[in-house]
């Protein structure tokens, strides 16, 4: 098949680790490589955010990325790419005259936006992917939440007008029903782990002597970085080792790395928290496979990727029992889950599992298999390559287009 993948501002080539580049744009570069190694063509449009950078640049055999005219073209925070979508979608559908896609694919509701209204003029089969939704956003942040207005409204009247919905886990689809987009409309395919990356066996990070507490993602509050921090003084000859946020050099610089290495004094484990800021993709399998144990502790999380990864370097994982993570993390089997934003909970899991070496190489043995079995790419590339048939066979008539600002 032909297939049109939208990704307005998560582009599969950008360099991970930023404000907005993480789980979305590794998802959607593996996915895409992925169909295309099952036999599919596919154009991945993104927004253009440097002049220099090409429209077309191949990506991989039988992937282009497309790097749409919308806007300035300079980087902008995703929320403020609202105004931009009529104006991505009218130069998307453009292009499609050529391409001819059998089915598009967006990633995020602004992506949706521009998907459905070039769909409509090219009668082109509509497929979304949410990654995360403005409900579950609001709840836990508040005030602070920066997303456009009718962000929720345009959630809700995408998953009624699309062919189909994408979800990624069981707690989406409660979400979502509770959004008011049918059941029916909705489909189960989780995100992937690249198995022949992330494996068991190859080169380890240095470590130190002590057991190895390591955690990864972006410096932000809602990944529980303060969480780990304040449970480490109760988690005796561990270390904490933070993988993320910017470039090493310029941690001293960033506000909120400087702020875990405060709360790190406070709590009088300054000597056993380490930032080690950005690393390269290709070097994270031996940052994984140098860990006793991963933990991820957001306090909310659409899907989380981390998990995924580490389970696939045989590494067990103590996770918040929120979101995706209650789906890829099996308790007591491959890791345990814990309650968000408890530091005594916490505490006691990490306890449990390093103190416990049968009980480590137990959940080892049970993350590789679940990751290889259920995760591996080729297998949901699969899914969503029959989910990509449904759709084409869908009567598109009666579609209808919620307006772009």
């Amino acid at each position: 098949m032909r297939i049109a993948m939208i990704s307005e501002h998560a582009s599969p080539l950008a360099a991970l680790g930023g404000v907005d580049a993480g789980g979305q744009n590794a998802h959607v570069a593996e996915l895409a490589g992925a169909l295309a190694a099952a036999g599919h063509t596919l154009r991945v449009y993104t927004r253009r955010d440097d002049p220099g950078r090409p429209v077309v640049v191949p990506m991989a055999d039988r992937v282009e990325v497309v790097h749409v005219p919308a806007g300035p073209a300079e980087s902008l925070p995703k929320d403020q790419l609202l105004p931009y979508m009529g104006e991505f979608a009218n130069w998307m559908a453009d292009d499609w005259r050529d391409f001819a896609p059998e089915v598009a694919h967006a990633h995020f509701w602004m992506s949706g936006l521009a998907m459905v209204t070039a769909a409509r003029r090219c009668d082109v089969p509509s497929v979304l992917t949410y990654h995360a939704l403005g409900t579950v956003k609001k709840r836990h942040q508040g005030s602070a939440d920066t997303s456009p207005a009718h962000r929720i409204g345009y959630e809700r009247e995408l998953g009624r007008v699309v062919d189909r919905v994408v979800v990624q886990c069981q707690d989406e689809v409660r979400e979502l029903v509770l959004l008011g987009v049918p059941r029916s409309r909705t489909t189960l395919v989780p995100s992937g782990v690249n198995v022949s990356r992330f494996r068991k066996d190859g080169p380890v990070a240095p470590r130190s002597g002590r057991l190895r507490i390591l955690s990864v993602g972006r410096l932000v509050p809602r990944k529980g970085f303060e969480d780990l921090i304040r449970a480490l003084p109760e988690v005796p000859r561990a270390e904490l080792v933070i993988v993320g946020g910017p470039q090493a050099a310029l941690l001293e610089r960033d506000p909120y790395a400087q702020r875990l290495l405060r709360l790190a004094k406070e709590c009088h484990v300054e000597d056993r928290v380490q930032l080690v800021g950005a690393v390269a993709a290709d070097r994270m399998p031996a940052w994984y496979r140098s860990a006793d144990v991963v933990a991820a502790t957001p306090w909310y999380e659409p899907f989380g990727l981390t998990p995924l990864e580490a389970m696939a370097c045989g590494v067990p994982v103590v996770a918040s029992a929120v979101g995706g993570l209650t789906d890829t993390v099996v308790d007591g089997v491959t890791g345990d889950l814990v309650a968000p934003q408890d530091p005594r909970g916490l505490s006691q899991a990490l306890r449990r599992i390093l103190g416990d070496d049968n009980r480590r190489l137990s959940y080892s043995a049970a993350a590789v298999d679940r990751a290889v079995h259920a995760y591996a790419w080729p297998q949901i590339a699969g899914r969503m390559s029959a989910l990509y048939a449904s759709a084409a066979g869908v009567p598109v008539a009666d579609r209808r287009t919620p307006a772009v600002a």
